[in-house]
């Protein structure tokens, strides 16, 4: 999760692709692609963005606990985490219940401790803490 330390600046695009609401992300050397399930106009090509916020928090919690693991130099094979994500509605905040399945024979005490490194994990903190945003408009020729 080197990339989150610091001061690095990321950046995503997203670029619609065709009519629908499908859209082309490029991270770094990456591509994937955003689309809205069928019953919200889209094509269900892809996740749509409020899934892929609970894939950022699923995934980097199974990486956080794997990577401390490692440092701790304890095998602690299979790691699954799940995520169940319920978006913000009037007079209830955000939720997200995560499920974090590890091996029967892991110590209570490495269980612990990679539970509470867990909730470190660099997108939990970011959902945690404070957001700030800045917007701006950029308006451009397209080409005919």
């Amino acid at each position: 999760m080197g990339h989150t330390q610091g001061l690095t600046r990321m950046k995503a695009t997203a670029k619609r692709e065709g009519t629908g609401l499908r859209h082309s992300i490029s991270i770094r050397d990456h591509q994937l692609t955003v689309d809205e399930p069928l019953g919200a106009g889209g094509d269900d090509a892809g996740p749509d963005p409020q899934e892929l916020l609970a894939v950022s928090l699923a995934s980097c919690t199974a990486i956080t606990m794997e990577m401390y693991a490692t440092r701790k130099g304890w095998d602690i094979g299979h790691v699954e985490v799940d995520v169940e994500y319920t978006p913000a509605e009037r007079g209830c905040p955000t939720k997200f219940d995560l499920i974090m399945r590890l091996p029967d024979n892991l110590p209570d005490e490495q269980v612990q401790k990679l539970r509470v490194i867990a909730a470190k994990c660099p997108v939990h903190r970011v959902l945690d803490g404070e957001v700030m945003f800045q917007e701006r408009i950029e308006r451009v020729h397209l080409a005919a």
